[in-house]
């Protein structure tokens, strides 16, 4: 007979980190290595880091994809999509910028990703923790 005992899995989870919330495309360089520049100061709002993966979602036309973050000069608001991504947008676009962190389930169960929604000059408007 076989008998259940409940055991203790440690699980990570991929969980919401941080998003940059309506960003303007300020550029699109198709002739560029890859990536997307993203304005230093828009970086350290949203506890983003170089290099860094992230999901891009573009409002106006649904697509969806990843790439990897490069910064752009603090201050001047850039979010210029580079190499092939540069075909999946347009100057003037919306779009979101999406981090995510593997945790275990206690951190996941406290964690309070970072939201930082901008404004059409890609100013900060809001900024807040959590997602309710």
């Amino acid at each position: 007979m076989f008998t259940h005992f409940k055991e203790t899995i440690n699980m990570n989870i991929t969980m919401l980190y941080s998003k940059l919330h309506r960003a303007t495309v300020t550029d699109a360089n198709l002739n560029y290595v890859g990536s997307i520049t993203i304005d230093q100061a828009l970086l350290d709002a949203a506890n983003m880091r170089v290099g860094q993966k992230i999901d891009i979602v573009n409002v106006n036309n649904g697509e969806r994809f990843s790439t990897y973050i490069i910064p752009g000069e603090r201050g001047k608001r850039d979010i210029c999509l580079n190499g092939a991504a540069a075909r999946k947008v347009h100057k003037g676009d919306k779009i979101i910028i999406i981090a995510y962190a593997s945790m275990d389930e206690k951190e996941a169960d406290v964690y309070q990703p970072k939201i930082v929604i901008l404004d059409d000059d890609n100013a900060i408007a809001q900024e807040f923790e959590g997602l309710e």
